[in-house]
């Protein structure tokens, strides 16, 4: 086998490892390092298939390596972490963030099989649903006295956002993903929500320099832009 069509496959296996590394953190507590590692399987995520296309290198094994790596960095991780973050008041409610993993797994098994998800996406992409996860169980640790640590230590908050994020994994909701070409050309409105997206992104680093928060935050606002927009796009459409 040629170098080239082994690198996609290294780059996602690194995906993995973050992934498998940043579990071990968070059931350590240390939940701003398996956060900074979901970021670095995320950036994994899009270069191994960046490098596949590249250098012409995809194959069934890659995309099936690729999935595998997700359902940890974009499954298991964010449950491990939502977890983590939970309140005690019910303890069984306290599990109800594993359910993420399983949703995820059928998510990402569910797009592997979805013709019409070439360009664009039908349901919330799992890395969409992780970085909410993740950046929350970071913020609230990081701000312990914030108001969303006083969310997340009721009984019913993670359990309801578990519900919520579960739905919108595997609904019939179409979402717009970033690739700005992808595998056909771009339509004209495709990318004004990107570039929409992309502002709100940008209000929200201006935000939370002026406000000092910490930079967990940046990305909970975007990636709830994210969902948000889209609610609200498919709500005008219906």
């Amino acid at each position: 086998m040629r170098l080239k069509n082994l690198i996609p496959n290294i780059i996602t296996s690194m995906n993995l490892l973050c992934g498998v590394v940043g579990v071990i953190l968070s059931l350590d507590g240390h939940l701003e390092g398996g956060f900074c590692l979901m970021l670095a399987a995320a950036v994994c995520d899009f270069f191994d298939g960046f490098a596949a296309r590249l250098l012409n290198a995809t194959s069934p094994v890659g995309k099936e390596l690729d999935s595998l790596s997700d359902v940890v960095s974009f499954g298991v991780l964010p449950a491990i972490m939502l977890y983590m973050v939970s309140g005690d008041g019910v303890r069984f409610m306290k599990f109800f963030p594993l359910l993420l993993a399983a949703f995820s797994a059928y998510r990402l098994a569910k797009f592997n099989l979805d013709e019409r998800q070439h360009d664009s996406f039908i349901g919330l992409p799992t890395p969409a649903s992780a970085m909410i996860c993740g950046s929350l169980a970071c913020y609230v640790q990081s701000v312990p006295h914030s108001f969303l640590a006083g969310w997340t230590s009721s009984p019913f908050f993670i359990p309801l956002l578990t519900i919520v994020l579960c739905f919108l994994l595997v609904c019939e909701i179409p979402m717009f993903s970033m690739k700005f070409g992808g595998g056909k050309k771009s339509s004209r409105a495709d990318n004004v929500k990107r570039i929409t997206f992309l502002a709100l992104v940008a209000a929200s680093l201006v935000l939370i320099i002026v406000t000092r928060s910490h930079w967990s935050m940046a990305v909970l606002l975007s990636f709830t832009a994210y969902v948000l927009v889209n609610l609200l796009l498919s709500r005008l459409k219906g």
